[in-house]
C-alpha cells in the first residue's frame, strides 16, 4: 500500500468538499474495475482498450497526520515553575536573606525594650500603645496574605514586609517587658534551637507534611477558640496545656513551610517563584507563634 501524507483539513474552510469529491471519485473508480457486458450495438466495431485505467491502478491511498504535540512529561515540567534548579536555588535564597533580616530587626526591637528601662517601664504604664499596634499590624498583615497583586510588586511588598516587621517587633517588645530579661533570651534560644532543628529536620525527612495543610487549619482554630475560654478560665493547668499545645502545632507549621519553600518531592502544594514575600511571611510567623508559646511556658514555670 501507498502512504500519502497530508496536512490536517480544517472543516470550516470548506476542505470537507474536497473530501467528498474524492470518495465520490473512489466509488465510480471500484464500480469501473468490476466486470460488465454491454449490449451489442450496430456499427464498427469499437476498439477495447486496457480493461484499468491507470487511476485504477493507483492503490487507494492513507492519510498520516504527523502532529508535533508535547508529551504529558513535558507538559508538567512547563507547568512547574520550580522545573529549573535555578529558579528554586533564587527563590530559597531570597526567602532566607528576607527571613535573616525580619529576624534581626525583631530582635533589636526586642533587646531595646528589654534593657531600655525608661521605655520598659513607659510601657507598662502605658497599654494603650499596645491596644494601637495591633489594628495596624492586623491592616498590613491582611495586605499582605489577600492582596497578591501587591505582594509581588516590588518595592511595595518589600515596604509593606518591613512595617509588618516594625509592628511585629513592637508588639513583642510590648509583651516582653512583663517578662523577665532572663526568660525573654532563654525563650529566644530556645526557639533558635528549635527552629534550627525543626528545619533541618523538614530538609532532610522524606515524609510530606505539607498533606497536612488542612488538618493544620483545623488545629488552629480549635486552638483560637481555647485561647479565647482561657481568658475567662484561671487554671494553670489549662495555661500550661494550651501552651504545650501551641508550641507542637506552630513546630509541625514551620515543617510543613519549610517544606513548601524547598519544594523538590514535597509538591503537594506548590509556591509561585514571585510569592517570595508570602513564603517569608509563613515562616517568619510559624517562628514569632513558636517563640511566644515557650515564652509562656517558660513563663509559667516561674
Amino acid at each position: 500500500m501507498d502512504l500519502e501524507y497530508s496536512e490536517p483539513i480544517d472543516l470550516s474552510a470548506g476542505d470537507h468538499q474536497h473530501l467528498i469529491r474524492k470518495a465520490a471519485d473512489g466509488n465510480i473508480q471500484t464500480k469501473s474495475d468490476q466486470p460488465y457486458e454491454t449490449p451489442p450495438s450496430p456499427g464498427p466495431p469499437q476498439t477495447h482498450g486496457k480493461p484499468h485505467s491507470k487511476a485504477s491502478r493507483q492503490a487507494d491511498p492513507y492519510v498520516v497526520q504527523i502532529s508535533d504535540e508535547s508529551t504529558p512529561s513535558d507538559n508538567n515540567n512547563l507547568a512547574n515553575p520550580f522545573s529549573e534548579v535555578s529558579i528554586r536555588r533564587a527563590f530559597i535564597m531570597k526567602v532566607f536573606l528576607l527571613l535573616s533580616a525580619q529576624l534581626m530587626i525583631t530582635g533589636a526591637i526586642i533587646g531595646t525594650f528589654l534593657f531600655w528601662t525608661g521605655l520598659r517601664a513607659w510601657v507598662r504604664k502605658n497599654p494603650w500603645f499596645t491596644y494601637a499596634v495591633w489594628p495596624v499590624f492586623f491592616v498590613v498583615l491582611c495586605v499582605l496574605s489577600c492582596c497578591g497583586k501587591l505582594r509581588r510588586q516590588v518595592p511595595a511588598n518589600y515596604v509593606l514586609l518591613g512595617l509588618f516587621t516594625v509592628l511585629q517587633g513592637l508588639l513583642l517588645g510590648a509583651i516582653s517587658v512583663f517578662y523577665d530579661a532572663e526568660e525573654v533570651l532563654w525563650a529566644i534560644a530556645a526557639t533558635a534551637l528549635v527552629t534550627l532543628s525543626l528545619t533541618l529536620f523538614a530538609l532532610q525527612t522524606k515524609l510530606d507534611f505539607t498533606l497536612l495543610n488542612g488538618v493544620l487549619f483545623a488545629a488552629v482554630i480549635i486552638l483560637l477558640i481555647y485561647g479565647v475560654l482561657l481568658i475567662f478560665v484561671r487554671s494553670y493547668w489549662l495555661h500550661l496545656l494550651y501552651a504545650g499545645l501551641g508550641t507542637v502545632l506552630f513546630s509541625f507549621y514551620l515543617v510543613m513551610d519549610v517544606q513548601l519553600m524547598v519544594g523538590g518531592r514535597h509538591h503537594h502544594f506548590d509556591l509561585n517563584p514571585e510569592e517570595y514575600v508570602f513564603a517569608t511571611l509563613n515562616i517568619y510567623l510559624d517562628i514569632i507563634n513558636l517563640f511566644l508559646f515557650i515564652l509562656q511556658l517558660i513563663g509559667l514555670r516561674h
